[in-house]
């Protein structure tokens, strides 16, 4: 029995390589490419079982890309539902130019998902999420799925008593509702909740604590990059600072934060260091070269030394 199961309505087959320099208008022969599962929800499921907590990945799947998926998930040993669905599974580009160090990121559209297959998504994460300690909705959403698609989610989770976690953006944001236990906005999505520009730290936090006195969430951790993360409940407000690593990529920084986040709670931690070991995480995810997540070795590390800091 998973004690996270995951939905990724949008998932990816992620491929990163390299090349010396960028040009127009040329022939570009890459090194040798490196294939992983991608998608929120799928990357937070790969990163929890990297930290040694089981996971399971529901998720649809279509065409050659959705079955690499599923062959790659089974060779890391992460549980999961693929969905078959009639549409293609996207593919997303990560190519990093040695000369100068940048990475471009070349991110193809999800497959248009009719009502029926949305249904048997759901059917299969109220299935999966039966015997789970956590639910998390990560991720885009693809062409016909409604902007509301993740209160269906929520709706679902509060009939199983089940704790809901949310990372997503714009629309599906916006439209989310109620029944969110855990919100992982970042700062530009913070503002788009709220409809204003955030200044400074004080609007930072009023911010955060309007959201749950809307009743979108009960605890609001706002991912602030260098700045660290704001963890904000109806009873506290705490900011917690980053930790600086040499950094190779930002790819799955996010979802691995998430992850250490669950991984932390499960694990006993407080909702504090349950954050700040998601910190750690996220910051481990930085050390990774191309789409690859945290290392349990480079978590504990860094965790132990922002403990120490303290």
């Amino acid at each position: 029995m998973a004690k996270i199961v995951t939905l990724t309505m949008n998932p990816a087959l992620d491929i990163a390589t390299s090349i010396e320099r960028i040009v127009p208008d040329r022939k570009l022969r890459c090194d040798t490419p490196r294939y992983d599962p991608g998608g929120g929800g799928i990357n937070v499921a790969r990163a929890v079982h990297a930290l040694g907590v089981e996971s399971l990945a529901v998720f649809p799947a279509g065409g050659a890309a959705g079955e690499l998926i599923s062959h790659l998930l089974r060779q890391e040993g992460v549980g999961y539902n693929a969905v078959p669905i009639s549409g293609f599974t996207r593919e997303s580009l990560n190519v990093a130019e040695r000369e100068s160090g940048q990475q471009y990121r070349f991110i193809l559209p999800g497959p248009e998902i009719d009502g029926r297959d949305q249904q048997r998504c759901l059917d299969a994460l109220a299935g999966a999420a039966v015997d789970a300690d956590y639910v998390v909705a990560s991720g885009s959403l693809p062409r016909g799925i409604p902007e509301d698609f993740y209160a269906r989610v929520g709706e679902i989770t509060g009939r199983l008593g089940k704790h809901l976690i949310l990372d997503t953006s714009g629309p599906a944001l916006r439209h989310a509702g109620a029944g969110v236990y855990l919100l992982k906005p970042s700062l530009g999505e913070l503002e788009g909740l709220v409809g204003h520009p955030i200044r400074d730290e004080r609007e930072e936090e009023d911010a955060a604590r309007t959201l749950i006195e809307q009743g979108r969430c009960e605890i609001a951790v706002v991912s602030l990059g260098a700045r660290g993360a704001l963890l904000v409940t109806r009873q506290s407000i705490e900011r917690l600072p980053a930790l600086q690593v040499a950094s190779k990529t930002a790819v799955g920084a996010g979802d691995s934060m998430l992850a250490g986040i669950l991984v932390g709670l499960i694990r006993g931690l407080s909702l504090s260091e349950a954050t700040r070991f998601g910190i750690a995480a996220g910051a481990a995810a930085l050390l990774a070269a191309g789409t690859q997540l945290c290392r349990l070795d480079d978590v504990e590390r860094l965790y132990q030394e922002s403990v120490n800091a303290v």
